[in-house]
């Protein structure tokens, strides 16, 4: 996966499903489709878009082994595509995003502008570094290697980003970035009670659809490579159900 460049949490994601296969038998080689559809038919799933990842890992895997002359037979060729509901839109509040950038420490305060100014998702926070910040523009590292550029259009935001010096949150230990869980982690639990770093991602998405329109603009400032996906981010306000509920009047 490294000799494909792909993103240091993809590898990771890879192995963690992986080790939690192999705690099952003694060598990839001799997995059957029987345990991975036993892997598969378990409950204790966190969601089903955890299950929707494990089962992509799996395919990855095996189609590779069997390519490659590992295996004479590719087990996860039975597994099912795994059907994810359609999630429902969760902007964070105004009056969240308004204690967070004015109750919180310093540290926390930037993680939540990050998130709720600039769409960062967790692991996009974690990686912020000084040499990505271009006038008023930031370089965003998001999934599968892929970069976007946020506009810098929130003041104070665009002041501590000019003020970096290397990682915005580094390891106090290492000096490498914190995980993206441990920022998860932190926002989480400083927010107020159901409320987190994806709501404040939500609330950037609802509140600029809501000011342009534009669901592709929307889908390029948070990185999506879909505009569906960008629709399960947008909370439609009273104001623009009315309005569609009222152009839908007959005609005097």
């Amino acid at each position: 996966m490294r000799a494909a460049n792909r993103s240091p949490s993809t590898v990771r994601l890879h192995r963690h499903y992986l080790n939690q296969l192999m705690v099952l038998t003694a060598t990839p080689w001799t997995v059957n489709s029987r345990l991975l559809i036993e892997v598969m038919a378990r409950e204790g799933w966190a969601a089903a878009e955890t299950k929707k990842s494990a089962r992509t890992v799996y395919r990855g895997f095996f189609r590779w082994a069997h390519g490659n002359g590992w295996i004479d037979d590719d087990p996860s060729l039975v597994l099912q595509p795994i059907k994810v509901p359609q999630g429902v839109p969760r902007p964070a509040p105004e009056f969240v995003v308004k204690y967070a950038v004015t109750r919180l420490d310093a540290r926390l305060t930037f993680m939540a502008q990050l998130a709720a100014f600039g769409g960062l998702r967790v692991r996009e926070i974690a990686v912020v570094h000084s040499r990505d910040v271009l006038d008023d523009v930031l370089v965003v590292h998001g999934k599968g290697g892929k970069q976007r550029l946020v506009p810098l259009e929130e003041p104070q935001l665009h002041g501590r980003l000019r003020q970096l010096q290397g990682y915005a949150f580094p390891n106090r230990y290492s000096g490498n970035p914190v995980s993206a869980g441990w920022v998860s982690k932190l926002l989480s639990d400083a927010l107020p009670e159901g409320w987190t770093a994806h709501t404040l991602r939500h609330r950037l998405a609802t509140r600029s659809y809501d000011g342009t329109g534009d669901l592709f603009a929307v889908m390029r400032l948070l990185g999506h490579s879909r505009p569906e996906t960008t629709m399960r981010y947008v909370g439609l306000t009273d104001d623009r159900l009315r309005a569609a509920a009222r152009a839908g009047r007959l005609a005097s």
